[in-house]
């Protein structure tokens, strides 16, 4: 077997880290993106009700990231990675049979606890460890950059699959048609996740992250009192309720656009394949200009998107001008993705309990998970049509420019800790 430090060794790491980060995400969140309007109808859930199964997840994530932080630094990212990857891949399954929404309801809380309990932390600390002290910015952009690509590859995959089963149009298709279409592509998700637990188990050793024994109350107090680490938890809220609200474009383009259900699927895919070229792109320019001072450059340009379709009237079928300022955002929400845990070495936090310090982050950045899509929901429930979506996007505006501020609080802190002498 290759050494740990060996070039060799070392890239199969980050495949395997990439395939697995994007993999463990692809059930509970890429049928919901990018099929959105046939999975309201096969499972017969308003955007509501679809928001409110989603927003459950939210709140099983939230109270599995801090736990997950400890078990990050105390045990090896292999078997925590793929044992979560085989639990979702088992979810996948029963999200086949199309429960209905107490079934929804139920499959989205245990993906939100099989998705971050034994995986996000360690993930994150075995990604730290892999970029060493002076290539955060590209290991987490690297990292970043290959989920995209996957996820994009996946989506695209997925969309033309989704577009054969319906020979003669979408249109045109059957109630039964549609079920089947979805059931096929929710069974692909399913077998690339239990891949990809197989790939994480034989490709990551044991020591690819030296584990903790120390007092888990001793990391978690001193995780605590650093107050970067508090101002990175509002960066991530901010940037993730972006993300989050990326979930609402295929319906936007379909009420808002005119475009029908194939088209909007098509834009959202392509929207995903800027994700490894921007995250990439913000790892390197942060690594040169520094993570905080990109991070604000990007709370900029999503705000700019976000306006745009807040207080423009579309022209309906205008394909273009709906792809245009998708890119945009995704642009800026991805470049977010491949940026926000690099934070941690410039804001000066130890590697020892880098799990504690991601969970902790985590905790508080991705509680979006709860309450975006549920807001979506009851906003365009509530003023159906263009307007509903205004009023979202509007909503978004106002967290893009609240993240803008705390990345430059950010920026000024760390200026102003890297000048003193240390104690």
């Amino acid at each position: 077997m290759a050494d740990s430090t060996s070039p060799l060794r070392r890239a199969l790491t980050m495949l395997a880290l990439v395939i697995a980060g994007e993999a463990v995400f692809a059930l509970p969140f890429h049928v919901a993106r990018f099929f959105r309007p046939t999975m309201l109808e096969v499972f017969q859930l308003s955007a509501t009700q679809l928001g409110a199964a989603q927003g459950v997840y939210g709140i099983f994530a939230m109270l599995a990231y801090f736990p997950g932080g400890p078990l990050a630094d105390r045990f090896p990212a292999r078997k925590l990675l793929a044992v979560s990857l085989w639990l979702t891949a088992a979810g996948g399954l029963y999200l086949a049979t199309f429960p209905g929404y107490r079934g929804a309801v139920f499959i989205w809380g245990f993906f939100g606890v099989s998705t971050i309990l034994f995986f996000w932390a360690a993930m994150i600390r075995a990604c730290r460890d892999w970029g060493r002290a002076d290539q955060q910015g590209r290991a987490f952009g690297l990292l970043e950059a290959g989920r995209g690509a996957l996820a994009a590859l996946l989506a695209t995959l997925g969309v033309g699959l989704f577009a054969m089963t319906f020979p003669d149009g979408y249109a045109a298709a059957s109630f039964a048609d549609k079920r089947e279409a979805l059931r096929l592509i929710i069974y692909g998700y399913t077998v690339v996740t239990a891949t990809a637990g197989v790939l994480a188990w034989f490709a990551i050793n044991d020591g690819t992250s030296e584990v903790r024994r120390e007092p888990v109350r001793h990391g978690i107090r001193h995780v605590l009192q650093m107050r970067a680490v508090w101002l990175q938890a509002v960066i991530i809220f901010c940037a993730y309720v972006g993300y989050k609200g990326f979930d609402n474009y295929t319906l936007f383009a379909v009420q808002g656009y005119g475009l029908d259900e194939v088209q909007a699927a098509g834009i959202a895919a392509i929207g995903a394949w800027t994700r490894p070229i921007a995250a990439l792109g913000a790892g390197l320019l942060g690594d040169r200009f520094g993570n905080s001072r990109t991070i604000f450059l990007l709370f900029a340009l999503l705000l700019a998107s976000y306006l745009f379709f807040a207080v423009t009237t579309p022209v309906p079928g205008a394909a273009h001008v709906m792809l245009g300022n998708t890119l945009v955002t995704c642009i800026a929400m991805f470049g977010f993705r491949g940026l926000y845990f690099a934070l941690f070495q410039e804001s000066s936090v130890p590697v020892a309990v880098t799990g504690t310090a991601a969970g902790f982050v985590s905790v508080v950045g991705f509680t979006p998970d709860i309450f975006v899509t549920l807001v979506a929901g009851v906003l365009v429930d509530a003023s159906p049509g263009l307007a509903g979506h205004q009023h979202f996007f509007y909503f978004l505006s106002v967290f893009a420019a609240v993240g803008m501020l705390a990345s430059l609080l950010l920026l000024r802190f760390n200026a102003t800790a890297s000048r003193q002498p240390l104690e």
